[in-house]
């Protein structure tokens, strides 16, 4: 048995697409979903994505960590699955789908770039692990650490498996755990933050992380950003523009950023 799919990537967050349409594919087991992510013996991935019909929707997106197990809302991933129902005929320039997290809008721009309306959020709470840092929920948990200068490092030298793994594995999150975002205060809020991400499910850095940079965009829109916020990581340029509502939530909330289809194939099973 073979299953067709089809690779894309979001700023270097990449993912394993099935067109599952037909829902022929199972699901229920985690172990090929992890192996059909392995780097080694498959084809190599951050998550695994289904897309699949939903009456009310134009598709309906199923996503799954690198561990194979089901996984809360992926930005780039919601992105790149926008792209992937383009690529087939689904929808033209506008998408509406369904997620984990609830309902998506979309657009895709004619150079490319693909928007995601994400979740409102509340205000950035402060974190029980670290004094200055915050805690977002953006379809996904996620920890914000912002590096000061008494820290030593800059973010291109620091450890961020290293740290990144102990705050998700932290008491505090259990038994969910958390995604950690590490991000560099830029000399001018207007510039790019940049920002590094460990994911949990991938056990490891990604390249990006969609729900990830938007959780910063938020907590850096209280010392000083203003929307859009840039945010640069290490596979590329994202933008979040919200709104700021009163008691300090947020809604309105876009992604914004390229989403490339880098090969499709078969793979046996």
């Amino acid at each position: 048995m073979t299953l067709a799919f089809h690779k894309y990537q979001g700023t270097g967050n990449d993912f394993v697409i099935v067109d599952d349409r037909a829902a022929q594919f199972d699901n229920a087991d985690h172990a090929r979903i992890a192996q059909l992510c392995h780097r080694r013996f498959g084809i190599g991935a951050d998550g695994l994505m289904l897309l699949r019909n939903r009456e009310g929707y134009d598709f309906e997106m199923v996503y799954f960590n690198a561990d194979g197990r089901p996984s809360t809302m992926c930005g780039n991933g919601g992105r790149c699955l926008v792209a992937f129902a383009k690529y087939l005929g689904l929808i033209t320039d506008e998408a509406y789908f369904l997620a984990v997290d609830g309902p998506h809008a979309a657009r895709v721009e004619a150079d490319g770039t693909v928007r995601l309306k994400m979740i409102d959020a509340a205000a950035p709470q402060l974190a029980e692990v670290g004094q200055e840092d915050v805690f977002v929920h953006t379809g996904s948990p996620h920890h914000v650490h912002f590096l000061n200068a008494g820290e030593g490092h800059t973010l291109a030298e620091f450890d961020v498996y290293g740290a990144g793994h102990d705050i998700r594995y932290d008491p505090a999150y259990d038994p969910a755990g958390v995604n950690v975002n590490f991000v560099e205060v830029p000399a001018d809020p207007a510039y790019p933050w940049p920002v590094r991400t460990y994911e949990r499910g991938v056990e490891n850095e990604t390249l990006s992380c969609g729900t990830g940079v938007t959780a910063v965009a938020l907590a850096a829109s209280q010392r000083g950003a203003a929307s859009p916020v840039r945010l640069q990581t290490p596979g590329g340029l994202l933008e979040v523009a919200f709104q700021t509502q009163p008691g300090g939530g947020f809604a309105d909330v876009w992604l914004s950023g390229p989403a490339v289809r880098v090969f499709g194939g078969d793979i046996s099973l």
